[in-house]
């Protein structure tokens, strides 16, 4: 069984900085991306920013030249530093694990954690 759990998010005033965690842990073979999505009351779930095994990055232009992601394969953690934050970043961010392969589990499939609550004041 996987699991993806996530840390790090809180309170921050408008223009300061937050470190996001997440690892996933089980009986895991390879990660073929692990991405950040973020949900804000009313809204649709929306990407932040994604890395693949490789290292390619894909970042939603509202947190272009704010928000980082990096990636550890070999502790299968992914980490989202956030600057400059803003209040309409407040959201329920959540780690996504795509294409999970792990042992006696087929096919490759994708998981997510509960989420961190991620709130900015102004």
């Amino acid at each position: 069984q996987v699991q993806v759990v996530e840390s790090g998010g809180g309170l921050v005033q408008a223009g300061g900085s937050l470190r996001l965690s997440c690892v996933a842990s089980g009986s895991i073979l390879s990660i073929n991306a692990m991405g950040w999505y973020r949900q804000a009351p009313g809204k649709q779930r929306e990407l932040v920013a994604v890395i693949t095994s490789g290292g390619s990055t894909n970042y939603a232009d509202s947190v272009k030249g704010r928000f980082t992601i990096s990636r550890d394969n070999a502790k299968n953690t992914v980490y989202l530093q956030m600057n400059s934050l803003k209040p309409e970043d407040t959201a329920v961010y959540y780690c996504n694990a795509q294409g999970v392969f792990a042992t006696g589990i087929l096919p490759p499939l994708d998981y997510w954690g509960q989420g961190t609550q991620v709130t900015v004041s102004s």
